[in-house]
Formats: C-alpha cells, sequence, structure tokens
C-alpha cells in the first residue's frame, strides 16, 4: 500500500517516505557525543550489535505493517581506516588499528562509530514542489560538532548520490565547509510543514553571534549560518523558510537536536515549550504563512519536564500519516515506561485527537546511545516519478526484509567492547559485512576499502 498524499499545493502524487539507517555491526558504547545524556550515561558498557540492528529492522517491519512504505541506508565503513592513515598511523592494516589503539582509544572508537545509524542527521532534503528548479535537494551534513560524526559526509554523499542519481530529478550537494561556524546537523534541526496555503522548512538552529542566549552546559551545534546555506542550496524560496533558536535552557537539559523536543508533520507539530525561544512570536510567524489549519499542541514543562523528555524521547517519535488519512506516533518503549512522557502522548489521542493511537517500539540498543525511532530515520518527499527513478535496491519489501535480517544473524556479534576494535579479525568480518550488504542493495562501491 503506498503512503498517504502530501499535503501542500502543487501535485496530490507528493509522498513522503522514511530512509531508516541501518545499525553498523561496530555499534558500542563509547560515550563519544557530549551533550547527549544517554550516550554519556552507558559508556563502556558492552553493546550487542546484532539486537540494536535487529530492533532497527523490526521497528522498520512494525511501520511497513501499517501499510507505509520504507527504504533503508547502509552502514558506513568502521573501524575508518582512511581517517587514522590521514592521522600519521601507517603500516598493514593490523598495524595501524594496534597502534591507534596504543596511542588512544578513544580515538579507536571515534573511527568505529556506528553512528550513521543515525539517517536524520544524513541530510537536509526539500521536495521537489518546494524547490524553485522543481528538482528534489539534498545537502548532506557536516556534522563537524563531533569528529566521529564529522568523518560521515563523505560516505553519505556517496550513497544519497547512488540511490538519488538521476540529475534531472535529484540534487545531492557537497556538505558545507567543514568549519565550526557553518556546523550542520542535517534534518535532526529541520522540519517541514504544510497546508493548502503553502508549506514551511523550519530550520533550528542554537549558534549564531545574535544568539539571544546561549546554553552554559552542552553546545549549540548547528549554526544559523549552516541553516541559512542550507535553505539556500535546496532552492528554497525565503518565504517558507523560517529559522527559529532553539532554547538555551533546552539544550543544557539535553535536548542537543530540535527534534528531541518536537515534531512535525503536514498542519501538525508537537513541540514542547523548552524547544524554542518565544514559542508565541514562532507559533504566530507559522501561522501568519500557513493559515487556521495549522495544529500546534505545546507541552507545557509543568505536564512533561524536560528532562523525562529527554530520557523518554516522546518527541522524538514517528509521526505518521496512514493510507485513510488518520496519524499514529511511533514512539519508543521508553516513553511508555515514563508516567509524564505516556501521559503527554495519552493527550495526543483522548483530548487532543491529533493522532489515532500510539505504537510503542523496542529501539532500546539506539535509545542507550541517545537516538530514538525520528532519529533512525531520514524523510524525504517524492512523486511517484521521482520514486520509480531511484537507483539501488533499497525499498524494503517482504523478501528484502528477510534478507537484512538474515544478513545481521550472520555477520553481527552479540558483544562488542571497546577493546574488540582493535581486533583486524573484527575488521575483516565488517568488510565482509559490508560487501555483501552493498551487492544485494546493488549500490556498487561506495566505501573505501572497495576501492583498494
Amino acid at each position: 500500500m503506498p503512503p498517504p498524499s502530501h499535503r501542500g499545493p502543487g501535485r496530490d502524487a507528493d509522498r513522503e517516505y522514511a530512509f531508516d539507517g541501518l545499525v553498523g555491526p561496530t555499534h558500542h558504547h563509547a560515550g563519544l557525543s557530549f551533550g547527549n545524556l544517554a550516550s554519556v550515561a552507558h559508556t563502556g558498557e558492552p553493546a550487542n550489535p546484532r539486537a540494536s540492528a535487529l530492533e532497527g529492522l523490526s521497528k522498520l517491519d512494525t511501520i511497513r505493517r501499517l501499510g507505509l512504505a520504507r527504504a533503508v541506508l547502509p552502514p558506513h565503513e568502521r573501524p575508518y581506516l582512511p581517517a587514522l592513515r590521514r592521522l600519521g598511523f601507517s603500516g598493514r592494516d593490523s598495524e595501524v588499528l594496534e597502534r591507534a589503539y596504543a596511542a588512544s582509544p578513544a580515538l579507536l572508537a571515534s573511527v568505529s562509530s556506528a553512528s550513521s545509524m543515525w539517517a536524520a542527521n544524513a541530510a537536509t532534503v526539500s521536495p521537489s514542489s518546494d524547490s524553485t528548479d522543481g528538482r528534489v535537494h539534498l545537502v548532506p551534513a557536516n556534522l563537524v560538532s563531533m569528529f566521529h560524526r564529522s568523518l560521515e559526509a563523505e560516505t553519505t554523499t556517496r550513497v544519497l548520490r547512488r540511490v538519488f542519481a538521476d540529475r534531472e530529478r535529484f540534487e545531492v550537494h557537497d556538505a558545507l565547509p567543514q568549519h565550526p561556524d557553518y556546523g550542520d546537523e542535517g534534518a535532526a534541526n529541520h522540519t517541514r510543514l504544510a497546508t493548502s496555503k503553502g508549506s514551511v522548512h523550519l530550520f533550528g538552529w542554537g549558534r549564531a553571534p545574535e544568539a539571544i542566549s546561549r546554553p552554559a552546559r552542552y553546545p549549540a551545534r548547528q549554526t544559523l549560518a549552516a541553516s541559512q546555506a542550507v535553505a539556500r542550496l535546496n532552492q528554497l524560496r525565503e518565504s517558507d523558510v523560517v529559522l527559529w533558536q532553539q532554547h538555551a535552557h533546552g539544550i543544557d537539559l539535553g535536548a542537543f537536536h530540535s527534534d528531541v523536543l518536537a515534531v512535525a508533520h503536514a498542519e501538525l507539530l508537537l513541540v514542547h515549550e523548552l524547544a524554542f525561544v518565544d514559542l508565541t512570536g514562532l507559533t504566530a510567524r507559522l501561522r501568519a504563512r500557513l493559515g487556521d489549519e495549522l495544529r500546534i499542541v505545546v507541552a507545557a514543562d509543568e505536564e512533561l519536564p524536560a528532562s523525562d523528555a529527554v530520557a523518554a524521547y516522546p518527541f522524538n517519535s514517528e509521526l505518521l500519516e496512514l493510507a485513510d488519512g488518520s496519524r499514529v506516533i511511533v514512539a519508543p518503549s521508553e516513553s511508555r515506561e515514563n508516567p509524564p512522557a505516556a501521559g503527554f502522548l495519552e493527550r495526543l489521542v483522548e483530548s487532543e485527537g491529533v493522532v489515532s493511537r500510539v505504537v510503542y517500539v523496542n529501539v532500546n540498543g539506539s535509545m542507550k546511545n541517545g537516538g530514538g525511532p525520528a532519529c533512525l530515520r531520514l524523510r524525504v518527499v517524492l512523486t511517484d516519478a521521482e520514486r520509480a527513478a531511484l537507483g539501488a535496491r533499497v525499498f524494503v519489501d517482504d523478501a528484502l526484509q528477510g534478507e537484512l535480517e538474515a544478513w545481521v544473524q550472520k555477520h553481527y556479534r552479540d558483544r562488542l567492547v571497546p577493546e574488540d576494535l582493535r581486533d583486524p579479525a573484527f575488521l575483516n568480518e565488517t568488510r565482509q559485512a559490508l560487501d555483501e550488504l552493498t551487492a544485494f542493495l546493488q549500490l556498487g562501491s561506495v566505501y573505501d576499502f572497495q576501492k583498494t
């Protein structure tokens, strides 16, 4: 069953699809992400990459069973030896691993991160109905705020250019320059709203010289300059862009991306009062552009403390529209177990009536590193013709679902600790797995090791 038609001006055939990031075979808990409370809290715990990857695939399958099409994006090559070689570690692959581990176990953990699984950070996307040149635009995120994530942009770009290869319909840009002034976190700080009056691309940013306030505890990752540049590259009309500052106190409480405290689909925005500064002003701005069809549901901190929202991730859920026009929220099981989070989600169903039900999923392996269901997917609006023009075998049917699950069972370990990352046998395991994956996804050679 196809997903429901996109609500906005223009073609009724526009539909939203999600590209789920596959959890990688090197998924581990190294606490690499300062400001991400869950990531730091689970530092050093043994990880289970196999279970975490199967959780992600189970979530994908649950959503497919709701009647919505899903696609996948592959993990990145990790441990990433090209980065270690650029840092001066030489010799055979086994020697590079051993020398890097001897110099800094934390460095080896960084170049082994499986964080590309959070596809919401992969890129910022604008549909062809919104762009001035009538093409779908994708800007891969440079992710410069964290070393381990800054390594992703090159491979992400390569993969996206294989999938969105038709230059008449798609433009996959280069990532922004790798400089802190242009720190870009991708779609995790971007959302699109649409009514019959038009569409708005809401960019949340946390850092700029003119910022109203600044977080004191944790870094603001997305810059205003980056959001402005991404909007330009995505060929968006100035009238369709709203650039709004994240709440500094929200960032200090652990909302490192705006999608930790806000989620939207079409005319519906669910938002915590500490997601953005001057929420009243933002609401007025959005209503002026989108009209009375816009529906905004705010969670006050008194109802749902931001600390609970960060711990349970009720906003980092997938807000989905089904074929019959009803909406569901796919939320992490942690939200069901947290009374304030569960109460807010119940209000959406019982009092507000903006969603028909909440579907809870287990993505605990992702949650332990600070990523909920919404982190695991990149949203892309496509026409039927654009979907048909995609390269590679990335849309998941029953056959591909089975192949992916069998691939994980075959190649992934059920226990991983940081010391395992130095093992040359593990490096060979991951390369064999990725080589096999790119073959049945028909992606070609997208990894560095496949070219040497």
